[in-house]
């Protein structure tokens, strides 16, 4: 299973209509308990219960005595996660196989239904047990997705409960990681031997046309695909829409983007240089200072060199930091007319920086007309723009107050009750929004950084990440697109990495912020051991599409890093070699390259920045809007600037060598493995690599190894390019790898990093992995065998690496579809390295026991 187990609830293209979903169980091998039997989870606030995940709340019954326990309930189309309970209490649940389940780590198993756009009467299922299971996957690279996603139509759709064969709404796949293969597992009654065929859609115009050579005549004469259903576990290998040709992607298989060049930059307008002595940022003074942040000469070295800017609100607004707007087509006030902000773009852009803008969609200020006019009372145009109730319905996050009073009634707002919550059902609201988003576009803005994405649309007691959140994400993509095509969205959905990932799928936003990540460098460094940032970096690498997602320290809500590394100057310089090396677009919060700190209130997060040593930190001649760093005579531009050591200078040469290496910006991630407290990587992109090596814990000389990549065969150079200094050569092997080098740099010492790049001098064999579907492994994950789907009968050489480089399985095969036995390793990430020919093809393969 993948990623879009690991979230709840996902919405499928057909909005949040519902649709009758009917839950079976066979209990005729059970003695059913006196509380009778019911189901259990996260589709229950969706079909009206108070809660999801409660065992007492949605009973099955069983009319006709026959021992088969049902219940029908109204749900939007979606994926859910639930489970059977004998009785009313979680001591009568049921543990399902993993083999027809999603694992959550921890031992627990839950099962999963997928629901289309039609009534679904699930088989009947064996309480704790299995029926036959059948995976579906195509890939669909190459293909312009149709926005209503991918289906499957067949003969199995009434065994399976999915409506009629060739009901093209029924059963819709997903790609959950955004690789191109679109997924789908459903439970049959019993094995059987059905055909099928894929839509681009939800309408059978899309149907593709399967080739005669894999393809048989169905009742109605079409070509469509057999499949034999005999196993338990059928999991299909991924075929290409239309073509008989068996394909996965490989390691090199990604697109990126403008973005992925990029180095961003957060802005604080209000904190980054007064131009006019009133003790406030404004457009005119970032202007003036763009020289520092990038000159637009790529030969200097005096400029920060990044080449993008994220403005943090500078929308009209009552308060200092705008995320309360009055009006979303005017610049605040205190930073300058819309004029001057004009001229910065211009002057931006003339430097080579894009621009993207805080765009607050959650909410506005209730000093907007819009909810002036609301809150006047029932009966006005903009009443329902906001959402209101006579009573207080609950609580928010945490407990926390979200209904505020105002004129006899109460309205929602998530944050405070200056930011009353817009209301994304109201579709003259919604379109005086997109009319909003474009307007800033046909400015020459190239993006949007969104604000509090996660709580746009609430579903009864569910507040944040509900599917209307993802739907209304994909009409805002539209909106962008129809302006400005090659447009930035980068979101702020504040929540673990499983809950993120479906932000960045299915056109919503291109991208979002890795907190979990951020919060894993800080971590690791202070424990000085990489155990959890290693742990972290693999998820992120297998769960967003390839380097699709924002890297950073922190931000603005946060506690500055220095404060958080305690005010250690050797792993502040580790954590910027850290993220500005790791695969992603990074941000950098203002001040951050020369080590301003800022902790407690939010205010003291967002201080004026310091320019110099002088009266206010050069940053007015008046009376800033916030005091000043104490600690700025040090920390500050000018001081740092004169400092080859500083940490700005290394911010400099950090932000330079991603500029100037293409591995760093668009080469694919591969841990390095190593001893004790080292954490090593590669970045591999064509010919050429960057091997980043960090020492969290004590001087050591490490011993290095790279189990295998897609680089040729050869003898390579080694440099560190933070110093320049050679570091000898490397022999990488075959499969692209190396055992146990030790550069020839001496020890490194406590928070010092390598850079290394590796330069091919002698090529010795061909570059691998060029060729299309050699390989494909399925399931996997896994959980005991894996079938090798492989496109001729030639033999073939296999060979299984575990993620520090370790050879844990070698062997010759022979045939279109050997097995691995993987029940005795151990659970975790593995690299499977299958040569046939010439031909050489890597993919990863997750092993969850």
């Amino acid at each position: 299973m993948k990623h879009l187990l690991l979230f709840a609830l996902l919405l499928s293209s057909l909005g949040s209509r519902a649709v009758q979903l009917t839950f079976r169980v066979d209990m005729r091998q059970q003695t059913v308990a006196a509380g009778g039997v019911h189901v259990a989870g996260n589709f229950q606030a969706a079909a009206g219960y108070a809660a999801d995940w409660n065992p007492a709340t949605t009973l099955l019954t069983d009319p006709d005595n026959d021992r088969v326990y049902e219940v029908t309930v109204n749900v939007p189309a979606g994926t859910y996660l639930y489970k059977f309970v004998n009785g009313n209490a979680w001591g009568g649940a049921e543990l399902p196989p993993a083999s027809c389940g999603v694992t959550d780590g921890s031992g627990n198993v839950n099962r999963q239904v997928v629901v289309g756009g039609s009534t679904l009467r699930l088989p009947s299922l064996l309480f704790g047990g299995c029926n036959t299971q059948v995976r579906f996957a195509v890939n669909m690279r190459g293909q312009t997705v149709a926005r209503t996603g991918v289906h499957v139509v067949g003969n199995f759709q009434p065994l399976a409960g999915y409506g009629l064969e060739g009901d093209a709404t029924a059963l819709p796949l997903s790609d959950d990681n955004g690789d191109g293969v679109y997924e789908v597992q459903i439970a049959l009654p019993a094995p059987v031997r059905f055909q099928y065929r894929f839509v681009n859609g939800n309408a059978l115009s899309g149907v593709e046309t399967v080739p005669a050579t894999c393809g048989t005549p169905d009742a109605s004469g079409a070509l469509a695909r057999v499949y034999e259903a005999t196993a338990a576990t059928n999991t299909m290998p991924a075929v290409c829409f239309g073509s008989c040709q068996t394909c996965t992607p490989g390691l090199t298989d990604y697109t990126t983007h403008w973005w992925n060049d990029a180095v961003f930059y957060e802005v604080f307008v209000r904190s980054f240089y007064d131009s006019n002595g009133d003790g406030k940022g404004d457009f005119a003074g970032l202007t003036q200072k763009l020289d520092y942040l990038n000159d637009g000469n790529p030969t200097t070295t005096t400029d920060l060199g990044i080449t993008g800017i994220w403005l943090m609100p500078m929308m009209e607004s009552p308060s200092y930091h705008g995320y309360d707007v009055t009006n979303y087509k005017a610049t605040e006030p205190d930073y300058g007319t819309m004029a001057e902000f004009e001229a910065f773009l211009t002057a931006a852009h003339a430097r080579g920086i894009r621009v993207i803008i805080d765009l607050v969609l959650n909410h506005s200020s209730d000093q907007h007309p819009w909810f002036q006019q609301a809150a006047s009372g029932p009966g006005n145009t903009y009443r329902d723009w906001f959402r209101w109730s006579n009573t207080v319905p609950g609580t928010g996050p945490g407990g926390s107050t979200v209904w505020h009073p105002r004129n006899g009634s109460y309205f929602y707002g998530v944050f405070w009750s200056g930011m009353p919550d817009v209301n994304w059902r109201n579709p003259q609201l919604k379109a005086a929004m997109w009319d909003a988003s474009r307007f800033w576009l046909r400015k020459g803005v190239d993006g949007y950084r969104l604000d509090a994405v996660k709580y746009l649309v609430e579903n009864g007691n569910t507040l944040e990440n509900t599917p209307e959140t993802l739907g209304i994400l994909e009409e805002f993509h539209d909106s962008v697109r129809a302006v400005n095509p090659s447009a930035f969205t980068i979101g702020e959905a504040w929540t673990n990495t499983a809950a993120v990932v479906p932000y960045v799928l299915n056109q919503r936003l291109d991208a979002c912020f890795e907190f979990d990540q951020a919060a894993a460098i800080i971590s690791s460094l202070n424990a000085g051991n990489p155990a959890a940032l290693r742990t972290q970096l693999a998820t992120v690498d297998r769960s967003y599409p390839k380097l699709q997602y924002g890297t950073f320290l922190t931000n603005h809500d946060q506690d500055r890093v220095l404060d958080q590394l305690g005010g250690n100057l050797a792993r502040m310089k580790q954590a910027a070699a850290l993220y500005l090396t790791l695969p992603g677009v990074p941000f950098l919060y203002y001040g951050e390259e020369i080590g301003m700190l800022g902790a407690g209130v939010d205010e003291n997060k967002r201080k004026p920045m310091q320019w110099t040593a002088g009266s206010q930190a050069g940053f007015t001649t008046g009376l800033p809007w916030r005091a000043v760093n104490s600690n700025y005579g040090q920390y500050n531009v000018a001081t740092q600037q004169a400092d080859p050591a500083s940490l700005l200078n290394h911010y400099k040469q950090l932000i330079r060598l991603r500029n100037t290496h293409e591995a760093l910006r668009k080469g694919y991630l591969l841990p390095v493995s190593a001893a004790g407290s080292v954490l090593g990587y590669a970045r591999v992109h064509q010919q050429q690599a960057v091997l980043t090596v960090a020492n969290l814990g004590t001087s050591l000389s490490p011993a290095l190894s790279l189990p295998l990549s897609t680089l040729p065969a050869g003898v390579y150079q080694a440099t560190e390019l933070l110093t320049g200094q050679p570091a000898g050569t490397v022999t990488l092997d075959a499969q692209g790898g190396f055992s146990s080098w030790t550069p020839g740099l001496g020890a490194l010492g406590t928070n010092q990093t390598w850079l290394l790049q590796l330069v091919p001098t002698q090529i010795t064999a061909t570059a691998t992995a060029t060729a299309e579907a050699t390989l494909r492994l399925y399931p996997n994950p896994t959980t005991g065998q894996v079938t090798l789907a492989l496109s001729t009968a030639e033999p073939a050489q296999i060979l299984v690496y575990t993620m520090q480089g370790q050879l844990v399985h070698s062997v010759s095969v022979s045939g279109r579809r050997p097995t691995l036995d993987t029940s005795t390793w151990t659970t975790g990430t593995y690299l499977v390295r299958i040569q046939v020919g010439t031909t050489v093809t890597v993919q990863r393969l997750v092993v969850a026991h």
